[in-house]
């Protein structure tokens, strides 16, 4: 039997308090995924005062999440719900516009779905 690779790839990067994550979520995401990527966000996190998040998700090879996972990344974002000021989602899949819609219900930050890895990064960065 082959093994399905799935995971999250993270790149932390830190000017002051501003803070830039570059995530790219592969295959079916699992509770152990974030059992790892969680406490890598809260450690970064933890020591700065009112820290301004721009995300990057790269969902070009996201295939969606096992249900606890599902719930994992619900309560990482209302967890650090006031850290993200502008979340980016570059995608491929209509159900994840769909997705980013939802999502932005439950964070304080922008959140916008993009086609086009440029354009996404153009409005991170405007």
């Amino acid at each position: 039997m082959a093994s399905k690779r799935h995971g999250l790839s993270i790149g932390i990067e830190r000017t002051g308090n501003e803070f830039f994550l570059a995530l790219k979520a592969v295959g079916k995401l699992t509770h152990e995924d974030y059992e790892i990527i969680t406490p890598m966000i809260d450690s970064a996190l933890a020591e700065v005062r009112d820290p301004k998040v721009k995300v990057l998700i790269d969902g070009t090879e996201f295939e969606g999440w096992e249900m606890r996972a599902a719930w994992d990344d619900f309560r990482l974002g209302l967890k650090h719900n006031n850290d993200f000021h502008r979340i980016a989602i570059y995608g491929n899949h209509r159900w994840q516009e769909i997705a980013a819609r939802v999502g932005a219900w439950f964070v304080s930050g922008e959140v916008k779905y993009f086609d086009d890895e440029d354009d996404a990064l153009d409005w991170l960065n405007g």
